[in-house]
């Protein structure tokens, strides 16, 4: 090839690199000649040589997660325990739009990675009736509102026998307000994390009474390993709130015979009401 071709070839070769933002081309330098081993390097050329001091060590991942809230339910370390106890504190302040805003920015679990939406839950702000469930579901995680689908048209239907309406001196939430990943029941940590938000639904709602909606309602709200069906039909309480216990829509979809049993939780729950009297 002729030396015209090799450069032409060369100008080419610069111009696809340049294009691919590959440029400018380094070239390797001809090797220096060795210095003598009696001359002295000159001080500048020392200071460079010498080892740049280290930066300093990043932060705990127990630290780092306190600081921004992300993940610390799950830790143990006295950081992250005291990060927990600043943020209870905070959220136990809110009001209720920056209660809400909270928990649809929340990410203290490892469940804000596989929701789609938070469930704050939905109803009276001010009802005579609280209904706490487990979590939400695959319908629910779409719409961001609780108890969807057949559940909760079946919680509908339960409501109605009783003389309530959704959204009318009743409302609805969950122990947690992320769903699981495959609608597993949350882990103890995950309804820990929760713990704060729904305890100042709780607190700004001040319902009369408390209908806790399956096993994991009632084990969260009475710090109870009790089988469900030991502790119906009787009250109970949590902050001061009577709570009564009867079976989630769920499980009475696919435990029809439970359905009996649950409308004598719902007549138990009217008459209680009545007694505390406080019409629906």
């Amino acid at each position: 090839m002729t030396a015209g071709g090799n450069a032409q070839k060369g100008k080419r070769r610069r111009e696809i690199l340049k294009e691919l933002g590959l440029t400018p081309l380094w070239h390797v330098r001809p090797a220096r000649p060795a210095r003598p081993a009696s001359m002295p390097q000159p001080p500048e050329l020392s200071q460079e040589r010498q080892a740049a001091p280290l930066p300093p060590p990043l932060p705990a991942a127990s630290a780092m997660q306190a600081e921004s809230g992300e993940q610390v339910c799950s830790d143990s370390s006295v950081g992250a325990v005291s990060a927990l106890e600043d943020r209870r504190s905070k959220i136990l302040q809110m009001g209720w739009e920056e209660l809400e805003a909270s928990v649809a920015g929340c990410i203290a679990c490892r469940l804000c990675h596989s929701r789609t939406r938070t469930v704050f839950g939905v109803g009276d702000q001010s009802a005579d009736w609280l209904y706490i469930g487990e979590g939400p579901g695959a319908q629910e995680d779409a719409t961001g509102e609780p108890f969807v689908g057949q559940a909760g048209k079946l919680l509908d239907n339960m409501l109605t026998a009783i003389g309530l309406k959704r959204g009318r001196n009743v409302f609805i939430t969950n122990i947690v307000k992320c769903r699981p990943p495959g609608n597993r029941e949350p882990r103890p940590d995950e309804a820990q994390c929760c713990e704060p938000y729904l305890a100042r639904q709780i607190e700004l709602i001040r319902p009369k009474l408390i209908i806790a909606l399956g096993k994991t309602a009632v084990q969260n709200l009475l710090h109870t390993d009790a089988s469900l069906g030991s502790l119906r039909g009787r009250l109970h309480q949590h902050s001061g709130i009577p709570v009564i216990v009867t079976y989630h829509p769920a499980y009475l979809l696919r435990t029809l015979p439970a359905k009996a049993k649950a409308w004598e939780d719902l007549c138990f729950a009217r008459s209680t009401m009545e007694a505390l009297g406080t019409s629906g």
